[in-house]
């Protein structure tokens, strides 16, 4: 691959990572706290691209090039793919094959006195596994419908540290009045009071927190579709 080339797949990788920071493209592959290193390292890159296209520039007026095979040129396609298609964000098919992430929380925030309480999934499963903090309070949680094998639903947000190749699920059961039809991947936001049923997550045995379910009502998928409240 000649340096014309390399240079060329640099500036579009540069351009996409621009292209990702400044919008909320950026969010599906790492949390929002990284933005300024996704434009710090967009920025670096299309400057080495643009420098190594002067410096190959100079150098071929001065000693003369040579031709390179242009099927090195495909390697800039799985970088425009990158930039023309925004993928997914991970979601049932990974939450019911993943355990869930939750933990013993180190520390809860004071609930509000009104009702109802909005709740991040980590936030209502941690406080419904692990303290009493919800008996006789209303609540709204938002996140995407998951089927187990059995049919059982959940409502899911994935959590993540770093990045999405570190997403792991946190699952809240559902019971009580849900919608008539159940579709995977569908976001919800639902209104519930606290259940005191818990079940054990079949892949890792983890805990996994009921609510009873009032309402519910599809919601649009979120511009940050992961959950960071145990980074916060």
């Amino acid at each position: 691959m000649n340096r014309q080339a390399q240079a060329a797949v640099m500036f579009l990788l540069g351009g996409a990572l621009l292209h990702a920071g400044t919008t909320d493209l950026y969010l599906r592959y790492v949390k929002s706290g990284l933005r300024p290193l996704v434009l710090a390292a967009g920025v670096v890159l299309v400057v080495a691209a643009l420098a190594t296209v002067w410096y190959e520039r100079k150098r071929a007026v001065a000693h003369g090039g040579h031709p390179e095979p242009r099927v090195a040129w495909l390697l800039v396609l799985p970088v425009l793919a990158l930039i023309l298609i925004a993928p997914p964000a991970l979601g049932s098919y990974s939450a019911v094959r993943t355990g869930t992430a939750l933990q013993p929380p180190y520390g809860l925030d004071p609930l509000p006195s009104s009702d109802p309480v909005r709740l991040s999934v980590v936030d209502y499963a941690s406080r419904a596994a692990y303290t009493h903090s919800l008996r006789g309070r209303t609540v709204r949680v938002t996140g995407f419908l998951a089927l187990d094998a059995h049919g059982t639903p959940y409502l899911v947000r994935m959590a993540l540290n770093c990045c999405a190749a570190d997403a792991q699920p946190v699952k809240i059961g559902l019971t009580g009045q849900l919608p008539p039809v159940l579709r995977p991947d569908a976001w919800l936001e639902v209104t519930g009071v606290y259940a005191p049923r818990v079940t054990r997550d079949p892949v890792n045995n983890g805990v996994i927190p009921y609510l009873r379910v009032t309402s519910a009502r599809p919601v649009a998928t979120p511009a940050d579709p992961y959950d960071e409240t145990w980074n916060k």
